[in-house]
């Protein structure tokens, strides 16, 4: 929303046309001797081992899925194998102009994008680097593998191993593989060699890339990112996001440093979504390149290409890279190609004719590649037969080495039980992410004006003589927010922000406030209403080395994002065995007022997918405190905070939120009231509800409660439960998610076995009501009270003398509600 960009009127309503140029299609038509001068013979001979080494490594797989054997050696592998037989020139193409600075992103259908950009790493790294990189990677064990069977071998021919052993170990699923066996086949991925994540989500690198290539000009780094994507891919919402943030016009028109992202949507068009034919049944745009046309008015130098000719891809990447460094991306491909199997090895291909497939394997770049090179008298052909013999010797040596379990073992779980639990987390402290530079700000951190206004504001909600002080005069928790997020700005310069209306407006709620004057364009920006794009880029642009804090306005709008949180931002820590890192900061705003679709409690969706940190402060001091622990981490974060409480200033801490840092270790609860005679456990702002019913209790029936903040969802420490449920000898937990599937129910159901000797009743669960979140003037009715809590400790606990319940608590409406699914 910049007031320098004046929407006029005149100029929008005015009668005009929109122009589109035209979009190239299989435009190179060059022969072999046309490119003789411009390749020379040993240049062609890896480009036909290369593909060679593609056919040979997925045959041999589909060899194993379908007949459990590969050349006569029987052996089991029950994984997922997404083959690419068809797609080699376009894989091998693809690679064959990039450099050590370069990124590709696979899709799920990766083994061929994989070895494609292995082999050309391996071609033009240097043979110091080489060795360099297998002998430290993982402490060496893959290379120990590949040199013990093959040790007089070449720095080149051994990496070749290395690549083709780590990966199939990989896929096998052995300890040996690249990250252990952790990936597996849709994962795999080798940074060393410019390999970055694929992805098993159809689609799934399209945002994560665009994340990459966020990091790259944000950062200032050399190269281009690769998204590599399937024509079916283009169905899917996150897809277009990913082009239209990758497109944004504030990157040539707003930012400092000018220039669309450095990245290009490589789109495999094989013609099928699985057994959907994309062109004539399940796509409405007949040619994926005309996509380009509607998302920029550079069309995203869009063309059309053959990819069953390995020049002509050669070809328009060495154009379309040219336009990335000129800062003009980004650039859509659409690569034209086949796979002449299935979607998977048991896909019977009833979708297709047979002389469909034969059409095309009457074309197999393979031959006619080969075919070429022979009639031009360029090559012998008997050297393609040595090629061919040379790369299934190799490939058979590697597979049996692979396969030998005592070479190749599975990592021992029995023996170390716990090797996957330690990779969920990497809990690491990293103060800044680059050291090498001072992070980019507009004026010195004290001249902030906001961060003076602080100074003056109330660190405590009460004066001297317990009264409260006016909120215009209180620290409040958005100030401690603020705080420790402007803080770190200027701690790490790979640190960014982004989310909707975060910019100007300051944050939907005034979060934000203030770092508009401090923070140039490329650090705080507007992102588009795609709150799949907002999370996934994040996630690429952490993996690639950075700090990141994005925003969803509200909790209600994580199911627009949810494979991007719980299949993306969870598992890349885990899955790449512990080699990346994910210091992602998620904030989430739980709504207040706005009724069913922008007032929900979704806490338990998240602190159910392993993975994710789940964090939820209500006090500015710990809103401040744990914001820069979560900013101090390694780990995604998805840290909740509730629209009801933004102002609350600091009613516990009787010192005040301290101005210099500090802070709060993430999964340790908080006594806020000690108490001796019930214990309650609370989630979120209900902990002012509880507050206002422990009042109650302490005044009309002498019950003295203690009150625990839980702050922590993921991790959560149960020592001071317990030891405070030893004291008291009950419990009850409350917060405002919906009683039924909140994490209150887990949080029961540990205590009650943690502490069984120890409770003189049951845990008791008081939520919010199974209902949709009814408009505001209902919020008595929906949400928990401080009424609530005292019925159920009288009714399910401990009966208070004199006391008479207004809701109904009995065991036969328990079951009425459960019976109307309410």
């Amino acid at each position: 929303m910049p007031k320098s960009q004046f929407i006029n009127p005149k100029e929008l309503l005015k009668p005009s046309k929109i122009k589109f140029k035209d979009i190239d299609v299989n435009i190179y038509q060059k022969s072999i001797i046309d490119e003789k001068s411009s390749y020379s013979k040993a240049d062609f001979l890896r480009m036909f081992h290369d593909m060679a080494t593609l056919r040979e490594f997925e045959n041999m797989l589909y060899s194993i899925k379908v007949k459990g054997e590969y050349e006569g050696f029987k052996f089991t592998y029950p994984g997922p194998a997404h083959l690419s037989m068809g797609q080699e020139a376009a894989s091998v193409g693809q690679a064959y102009l990039l450099e050590e600075s370069d990124l590709t992103f696979g899709s799920h259908r990766s083994h061929s994008e994989v070895l494609a950009r292995g082999l050309t790493s391996i071609f033009k790294l240097d043979e110091t680097k080489l060795y360099h990189i297998m002998e430290n990677y993982e402490d060496g064990e893959t290379y120990r593998v590949v040199k013990s069977e093959n040790p007089n071998a070449s720095a080149k021919n051994l990496a070749i191993d290395f690549l083709l052993y780590g990966t199939l170990a990989e896929i096998f699923a052995k300890r040996t593989g690249f990250h252990k066996g952790m990936g597996g086949s849709m994962h795999v991925f080798f940074q060393p060699f410019g390999i970055y994540p694929n992805n098993a989500i159809v689609g799934g690198s399209a945002p994560i890339a665009t994340g990459a290539a966020l990091f790259k000009k944000v950062n200032n780094k050399d190269g281009v990112v690769i998204a590599n994507v399937g024509d079916g891919s283009l169905g899917c919402g996150v897809v277009y996001e990913s082009l239209n943030f990758a497109a944004m016009d504030q990157f040539t028109k707003l930012w400092d440093k000018k220039g669309g992202l450095p990245i290009i949507f490589n789109v495999f068009n094989n013609g099928y979504g699985m057994g959907g034919q994309t062109r004539g049944e399940t796509m409405a745009n007949d040619f994926v390149a005309r996509l380009g046309a509607g998302i920029s008015p550079t069309q995203l130098h869009t063309e059309r290409i053959d990819g069953f000719n390995i020049l002509a891809v050669i070809d328009a990447y060495r154009r379309k890279l040219e336009i990335i460094k000129e800062g003009k991306g980004p650039v859509l491909l659409d690569v034209v190609t086949y796979r002449f199997g299935g979607h998977s090895p048991s896909d019977a291909m009833s979708y297709r004719e047979k002389e469909e497939i034969e059409a095309w394997e009457a074309i197999d770049p393979l031959i006619t590649f080969r075919k070429a090179l022979v009639d031009a008298k360029l090559v012998e052909d008997s050297l393609f037969e040595d090629i061919l013999k040379n790369v299934k010797d190799r490939m058979y040596r590697l597979f049996l080495v692979a396969a030998d379990f005592e070479k190749s073992p599975y990592l021992n779980l029995e023996k170390n039980p716990y090797y996957v639990e330690s990779l969920m987390f990497s809990n690491q402290a990293i103060e800044s992410f680059d050291t090498s530079r001072k992070p980019e700000v507009l004026l010195p951190y004290e001249e902030n004006p906001r961060v003076k206004l602080l100074k003056s504001r109330m660190r405590y909600a009460f004066d001297e003589h317990g009264k409260p002080i006016p909120k215009i005069k209180q620290y409040n928790l958005r100030d401690g927010l603020f705080e420790a997020i402007i803080d770190r700005f200027y701690k790490d310069p790979t640190l960014i922000s982004y989310g909707e209306d975060v910019r100007d407006w300051g944050g939907a709620f005034a979060v934000y406030r203030g770092l508009t004057e401090a923070l140039p364009f490329h650090r705080l920006f507007n992102s588009p209403i795609s709150e799949a794009i907002i999370v996934s880029s994040a996630v690429g642009y952490a993996l690639s080395g950075g700090r990141v804090i994005v925003e969803l306005m509200y909790a209600d709008f994580m199911g627009r994002a949810g494979d991007e949180i719980f299949n993306q931002l969870a598992k890349w820590q885990a899955m790449s065995s512990g080699v990346l890192k994910m210091p992602v900061i998620l904030r989430v705003s739980i709504g207040s007022k706005y009724g069913a679709q922008h007032s929900q409690d979704w806490v338990a969706l998240p602190a159910h997918v392993p993975g994710l940190k789940v964090v939820f402060p209500v006090t500015p001091y710990d809103a401040k405190g744990m914001m820069n622990a979560a900013l101090n981490g390694t780990d995604p974060v998805v840290f909740f905070e509730s629209q009801r409480i933004y102002d609350k200033g600091e009613e516990f801490v009787k010192s005040g939120v301290p101005e210099d840092y500090y802070e709060i270790e993430l999964g340790e609860p908080d006594i806020k009231r000690v108490g001796s005679d019930i214990t309650i456990l609370s989630i979120g702002s209900t902990l002012y509800q509880v507050v206002e019913a422990a009042k109650i209790l302490e005044e009309k029936y002498s019950l003295f409660a203690e009150i625990i903040d839980a702050r922590s969802i993921v991790p959560f420490n149960y020592e001071k439960i317990i030891e405070s449920v030893k004291k008291t000898g009950r419990i009850l937990l409350t917060s405002d998610a919906c009683a039924r599937g909140s994490i209150l129910n887990d949080f029961a159901r540990n205590i009650s076995e943690m502490a069984f000797d120890y409770l003189d009743g049951p845990a008791v669960v008081v939520g919010a009501q199974n209902w949709i979140t009814p408009p505001y003037e209902f919020d008595a009715d929906f949400f928990p009270q401080a009424n609530w809590i005292i019925d159920a400790i009288h009714d399910k606990i401990l009966p208070l003398k004199g006391h008479i319940s207004k809701t109904n608590n009995s065991i036969t409406e328990q079951f009425r509600k459960a019976k109307k699914g309410v």
